[in-house]
Parts: structure tokens; C-alpha cells; sequence
């Protein structure tokens, strides 16, 4: 199954907030945060997004969990996404990275072999979780139902010590093994309108002993990772399970002017231009169904069997890629329609095989608007900042490239944060589908979770309730640092863009 996950884009320092409402309704407050790297040519954010591709792994009442974020954003930072989490009894934290293309939660725990134990990422000290120290750790047998769920989706191995292990292998060749155990997550909660700490729920993770490959490396490394996938052992499954939250999550990403922001939740954020399509059945991934694309209003020449899903074709919406990709076959088609639209404007210009444009003026004069077409009628409309990237300047003229990319040979097609951004997006999943509207992602939003008509504001971790109408919603506003520069993105992906 084609690859997606990952690596990063821009930078940010998110703050997580949670909130919940009415009666006992409980939210989580985490802290996102997020690490820069030095500027990368085009050619290389591609090639660190297939590296990032190949990292996808084949195979109580309800409250909301807010994750406000704060920072810049600039689509040539190559970064991280990562929160810090606590495990354990009494609590531990660790930084995790947040990766929409796996569905476990792992992180490194004593006499790990080949686990990194420094990193190039800053302010990051790495920790190793040592089940021996927390007093609400119990061991996850091969005969647990929670082994068995795990088995079922081809990561579960059994010892002939009856303890559940696993064994992550991912597509650039690194890979992971341990067990799983179940502990204690802590966070702050919320109930009504009154704040709650040190609140707690179960869950399963595993326990990494062993990492080989890219994990090993220290430049970019963290703690572990944190899966946001569908199956039954991702976190999300868990706390929704147990009516911690919604068996939903939305993201807004800020990417307009370079400004950064945006907002990360577990919850469905409620806007009335949503669309929705369907997600596809029992496939590992966010698929989707794509049917046509169009520029400039005139549907593209290229057969519906292009976009068709099967064990090596489909689309994948992953908001931790940073670019984004079109299969082979629809790739030449799309940009000679955008060429043939803008010729008369610009002057053509190869870089390092990429399709770029000298511009003297402002590229939403002169570039098409571009729509994907989605099944259910769903369709995600373009602007030529959505699928180009300002990558430097000739002679004082501004120098864009295509950037979508080919995934040579391939009939894979990933939407990532460059064409995310701007919008809000729900994954719900307990509806299996996602949606999305375009979205100034530095204005508040409003998230549904029940129907008691109860909203929550939401601003910098202090909530206020209000009355409002038919289902209960929390507004949330993301805040904005003063004097810190950090930097913005989701669920892990490879950078030019998250």
C-alpha cells in the first residue's frame, strides 16, 4: 500500500488545549510542538517525502481535545511535527511524533537496541520509558483481546513468554520492534466550565526495545511516534472507545502570507460550506475517491480508471505529507493544462527537473484556478498558491514551480499539506468520511460533539461557557506567540510546505 506519512513542513510550536462541555464531559490538553531545519531545495523536500512515503505501515462522555497552533509558516523550513505527551505513574513526558500514516503508539524504552539517545532537534532531550518505574504498568499477554486486535492487522508477534510484542517494518527500510504494555496517559481535563488536572485515561502502546534505519538516526529523532491511523489500537480508538473523545479529528492549517497558525483537534470542527466524501472500507489509509480534476473550469482528458483504488492505485488525503502527488498517468495532462493557461504570462523554466515559471506579477492573476473532484459531489477547489511553490527569484522576477509531483510508474495520488492548507478538514470517522471547506485558519472555529447547546470558547487555554444552538460546539481560537518564532504544521510529512 502506497506510502504516506510523516516527515514534516513547516515549523510550529502548537499548544494543545482541550476542551468539554456539560456535565461530566471530559477534554485533554496536550502541548504540540514543533523543530526547523535548514531550508531544502525542491528536489530534496521530494525525495525526503518518498523516504517519508515509505514510512507508512501496510496493513466516558465524550470531550474535545484542541490543539491550538502558534508560530510561522513557511513552506521551505523542513521540520517535525511532535507533542509531548506523560506515560505512566507518576507521569513521564515524552516528545512523540504525530504521523497520520500508522496507527500505533510507541516510544523508546530502556536498553533499546539502536534507539538514538541524542537529538539534532531543539530543545529536545530524549527519554526511554522504563516500565519498571511506573506503578500503573501491566503487561499486554498474547491470549488479550488487545493482542489478538493487533494481530488481526499484521503488527502483533507472540513469545513463548506469553508477553504481546510487535514488529513495524516500513518501506524505507527502518523499523521498529518491543511489546505492548498498557499505562496511564495523563493530561488536563476539562468538565464544564470548572479545570481539572491530573486526569488519566488507559491505553495500549507499545514498548520499542529495537530500532534500525532512519529511526536510528539522531538529527531528526524524538521519543517515538504517535499513530493517528483508523484501526483499533491508535490512540484515538482507544480514548473514543472509552468516550474520552469523539471518534473524529479536524485540522486547520494556517499557510496564507507565510503567517502560520492553525488548529489541530480531536473533535469535528462545524463549518456550513463543509463537503464530504466518502472514505473508502477497510483500507489502512485515508482513501478517498477521486473522479476528475479540472483547470480553469475544463475537466482534464484523463481516463476515470487513473484514480480507481486497488492494492497499488488510489488517492490518499495525508496531512503529514508536505507536498503532494499525482499518479503517473495524470501528472503530464494536469500540468500542460495549467501551461496552457498561464503561456502568454510567463516564461517556462526547467530547475532541477522541475516545471517552474519566471513571474513579473501576481500568480492568482495569471494562474487557473484548479478543482478536484471527489465522489458524493465533493469538490476541492485550488488556488495557485495550492498547488505552486515560490521557490527563489530571477533578475527580480519571482521564480514558482509545479509543486505537485509525479510518482513515477506509480498510480498512487497523495494530497498533502499543500493543498490542505487553508482549509478546514475533518476526518469523522465514526461517519467514514472526511470534509473540508475553505477556511481562514486564524479565526476561531466551532466543534460539534453532542447535542446539549452548550458552546465552549476557547482562547489560550481559558474557556467560557456560552448558550448557543442545536448541538453543543466549542469555539476555539488559536492564540498567537509574542516573542517566540515557532513553527507550524500536522501529522508528519515530508517538507516544502503540514
Amino acid at each position: 500500500m502506497p506510502p504516506v506519512t510523516v516527515a514534516v513542513v513547516v515549523s510550529a510550536f502548537l499548544v494543545m488545549s482541550v476542551a468539554a462541555a456539560g456535565g461530566d464531559v471530559q477534554s485533554l490538553r496536550l502541548t504540540l510542538e514543533r523543530a526547523n531545519h535548514d531550508g531544502l531545495e525542491l528536489s530534496q523536500l521530494r525525495d525526503r517525502d518518498s523516504i517519508r512515503h515509505g514510512r507508512i505501515l501496510q496493513q466516558r462522555p465524550t470531550g474535545v481535545v484542541d490543539f491550538p497552533v502558534d508560530g510561522t509558516y513557511d513552506p521551505f523550513l523542513v521540520g517535525l511535527y511532535f507533542t509531548r505527551i506523560k506515560l505512566g505513574t507518576p507521569p513521564k513526558e515524552f516528545y512523540v511524533q504525530i504521523d497520520t500514516g500508522s496507527d500505533v503508539l510507541w516510544v523508546s524504552c530502556t536498553s533499546c537496541s539502536g534507539c538514538p539517545t541524542s537529538s539534532g532537534l531543539q530543545q529536545i532531550k530524549l527519554e526511554f520509558f522504563d516500565p519498571s518505574s511506573s506503578s500503573t504498568v501491566s503487561p499486554i499477554s498474547c491470549s488479550d483481546q488487545r493482542c489478538v486486535l493487533g494481530e488481526e492487522f499484521s503488527d502483533s508477534v507472540c513469545s513463548n513468554r506469553n508477553q504481546c510484542g510487535y514488529s513495524f517494518q516500513y518501506g524505507d527500510g527502518s523499523g521498529t520492534s518491543g511489546y505492548y504494555i498498557s499505562d496511564s496517559m495523563s493530561f488536563d481535563s476539562v468538565v464544564g466550565n470548572s479545570l481539572t488536572t491530573h486526569s488519566s485515561a488507559s491505553v495500549v502502546f507499545g514498548c520499542s526495545t529495537s530500532q534500525t534505519g532512519d529511526l536510528t538516526k539522531p538529527d531528526r529523532a524524538v521519543d517515538g511516534i504517535f499513530g493517528f491511523g483508523q484501526q483499533g489500537l491508535s490512540v484515538i480508538s482507544q480514548l473514543s472507545s472509552q468516550r474520552v473523545t469523539p471518534n473524529a479529528f479536524s485540522h486547520c492549517l494556517d499557510g496564507k502570507n507565510g503567517g502560520g497558525g492553525g488548529i489541530l483537534v480531536l473533535g469535528q470542527i462545524v463549518e456550513p460550506n463543509m463537503v464530504y466524501t466518502p472514505l473508502l472500507p477497510s483500507l489502512p489509509h485515508y482513501n478517498v475517491n477521486l473522479q476528475s480534476i479540472a483547470v480553469n473550469g475544463q475537466t482534464l482528458s484523463i481516463d476515470s480508471s487513473v484514480f480507481a483504488t486497488s492494492s497499488n492505485r488510489g488517492t490518499i488525503i495525508d496531512s503529514g505529507t508536505t507536498l503532494a502527488y499525482l499518479a503517473d498517468e495524470a501528472y503530464d495532462p494536469f500540468v500542460d493544462a495549467i501551461m496552457q493557461t498561464a503561456s502568454q504570462s510567463v516564461r517556462p523554466l526547467l530547475s532541477k527537473g522541475n516545471q517552474c515559471y519566471v513571474v513579473m506579477s501576481s500568480v492568482s492573476e495569471i494562474f487557473p484556478t484548479v478543482s478536484l473532484n471527489f465522489a458524493g459531489g465533493a469538490s476541492m477547489l485550488l488556488r495557485p498558491e495550492d498547488y505552486l511553490l515560490q521557490q527563489t527569484s530571477v533578475g527580480g522576477a519571482a521564480v514558482w514551480c509545479i509543486g505537485f509531483q509525479k510518482l513515477q510508474g506509480q498510480g498512487i495520488t497523495i494530497l498533502g499539506d499543500l493543498v490542505l492548507k487553508d482549509k478546514v478538514v475533518v476526518y469523522d470517522l465514526a461517519g467514514q468520511r472526511i470534509g473540508w471547506a475553505n477556511y481562514d485558519c486564524s479565526s476561531p472555529v466551532n466543534v460539534s460533539t453532542s447535542n446539549t447547546g452548550t458552546t465552549e470558547y476557547v482562547n489560550a487555554g481559558q474557556f467560557d461557557h456560552r448558550n448557543s444552538a442545536p448541538y453543543e460546539t466549542y469555539k476555539l481560537i488559536p492564540s498567537m506567540v509574542i516573542a517566540l518564532v515557532l513553527h507550524i504544521a500536522f501529522f508528519g510529512v515530508l517538507p516544502i510546505l503540514l
